[in-house]
């Protein structure tokens, strides 16, 4: 017999994206790097071929980390209508990878931004690629505990400046293949905003609930991706399987904790990398690809916000319906993995 879903009071209020304004085309990328591609002999196209990736987005120059979080956190709360909200909220966590400041936190920003009340708690939750779904998991626990009745998740994530520096870096004439290989998934990286308001079952006037969530770690595998503001440096072919590995191991899990199975999930909204990490993904767990919403053609890679902003998208293009059931599904550095349910 399945374990008790941990969550029964906690419910998605809200979810708001922001999408920044500039599309850049992996072809323009690849286009600055002809240089290297010439001199190692790397086809024309071969990123974009590869990964699947056709664009990602960059903020405008001089937006920071905190404007981005706090525009789609006022999305947020004009999207749930009930100004009483702002009043309530007890809790804001960024997620965020990208940060402009060492301190303050950028959660601290936010509630400033937003001028929430004083007894608001407010701080940052760093986990990779995983942070938002940390974040929504830690929201939960306070909702279900009545420490707080509304929480505020956000993240924020910038690509533009570890992308042009990846470009500048591979076009030294040192660079070698195994540079290449290496940055590879830096060049994946997108960029966009999310925020989600989280609300205890009293306050709740939709019925898009959270339900649990299971996680696992690979302690082995916690140097396969390092990253900077600078730079990322990442054994790709041993990311791909360890972190499939250890998906299959967690997803066991969430079929104990969740009841989950194959067929009973109506949509897999997933991290997304690339093609083949999706594909292999879904081959091993023996999922259907085509319940799989797939952003990362027009958007890349978005660390911790790419689950939210997945969701968002499905919703938004009406693919998720009233009682489906969601299963958010992330690999992040480290490694670890969280899997986590909402019906919607």
């Amino acid at each position: 017999m399945s374990a008790p879903a941990p969550y029964r009071n906690v419910f998605i209020e809200s979810l708001a994206l922001e999408v920044p304004p500039h599309r850049v085309a992996s072809k323009v990328i690849e286009d600055e790097l002809s240089p290297t591609y010439k001199r190692l002999g790397i086809p024309a196209g071969c990123f974009e071929s590869l990964v699947g990736i056709t664009a990602r987005r960059f903020w405008p120059e001089g937006t920071t980390i905190a404007d981005a979080a706090s525009t789609a956190a006022r999305k947020a709360y004009a999207q749930a209508g009930n100004q009483d909200l702002l009043a309530r909220t007890g809790l804001v966590i960024s997620t965020s990878v990208c940060k402009d400041y060492i301190e303050p936190s950028v959660a601290a920003l936010v509630r400033g931004q937003l001028g929430l009340s004083t007894e608001c708690e407010a701080f940052d939750l760093g986990n990779a690629c995983l942070g938002f779904m940390n974040g929504m998991d830690l929201a939960a626990m306070w909702i279900e505990q009545r420490r707080v009745d509304v929480a505020l998740v956000v993240v924020a994530e910038s690509s533009r400046h570890v992308v042009q520096r990846t470009v500048q870096r591979l076009n030294q004439p040192t660079t070698t293949m195994q540079d290449y290989r290496e940055a590879l998934p830096t060049l994946t990286l997108g960029s966009g905003a999310v925020a989600m308001l989280l609300v205890h079952r009293d306050l709740a006037t939709t019925t898009h609930a959270v339900r649990g969530s299971v996680t696992l770690g690979d302690s082995a595998s916690s140097t396969v991706c390092l990253g900077t503001a600078e730079w990322m440096k990442t054994d790709a072919p041993r990311l791909l399987n360890s972190g499939v590995e250890l998906a299959h191991r967690t997803f066991t899990r969430a079929k104990e904790r969740l009841g989950w199975t194959q067929d009973n999930l109506a949509h897999l909204i997933c991290h997304q990398v690339g093609a083949i990490h999706v594909a292999t993904l879904c081959q091993r767990l023996e999922l259907d690809l085509d319940k799989a919403f797939l952003t990362y053609p027009e958007h890349g890679n978005i660390g911790p916000a790419a689950v939210p902003m997945t969701l968002g998208l499905a919703v938004e293009a009406g693919r998720v319906k009233e009682g489906d059931r969601c299963a958010l599904m992330g690999i992040g550095s480290g490694l670890s993995c969280a899997m986590m349910e909402v019906v919607w």
